[in-house]
């Protein structure tokens, strides 16, 4: 997964050493479905413009739990948090299955200082379209040009390129 191959990376990446490594996840099998996750606010390229943003992503992953060095590294890592699993009520969560991975606060994608680089478990490239999702909020099958919100991560790539 390339999540976990940056994530080993993280001593060449600039402002990328509060990064946790991705371990087994707690459930200890391979998670695949569709989770809800929020968008935080970050400097994440990536992300600029969706915070606040509550939206159902699919996970594929058997190694997705955000392992930190040590509390320190953690204590930092809070402030890069990009994405997090939240429950039914939108609150962050450990609790499984609206954190298929166990990881602590439901962390689930982490960005740099800077934000040029995030790095993140879901596969929002599965489902920018809402044809794509297996459950949608109703108002969205209105939608005229068919796009799921996650193809504004793409069009933010593309404007930041």
């Amino acid at each position: 997964n390339g999540c976990q191959m940056m994530s080993q990376l993280r001593g060449m990446i600039p402002g990328a050493a509060h990064w946790p490594a991705f371990v087994r996840n707690l459930s200890e099998q391979f998670e695949a479905r569709l989770s809800l996750v929020e968008i935080v606010e970050t400097p994440s390229v990536l992300f600029r413009g969706m915070a606040g943003s509550r939206l159902p992503v699919v996970v594929a992953h058997g190694e997705g739990y955000s392992e930190h060095a040590d509390a320190a590294q953690q204590a930092r890592a809070r402030a890069f948090v990009a994405m997090r699993f939240v429950d039914h009520r939108g609150r962050a969560t450990e609790c499984y299955p609206f954190n298929p991975n166990g990881s602590p606060e439901g962390a689930t994608a982490f960005t740099s200082e800077d934000g040029r680089f995030t790095i993140m478990m879901p596969h929002p490239e599965r489902v920018f379209r809402i044809a794509q999702m297996s459950w949608r909020p109703s108002a969205w099958n209105h939608k005229n040009d068919g796009a799921s919100p996650w193809l504004q991560m793409f069009r933010n790539a593309r404007a930041w390129l």
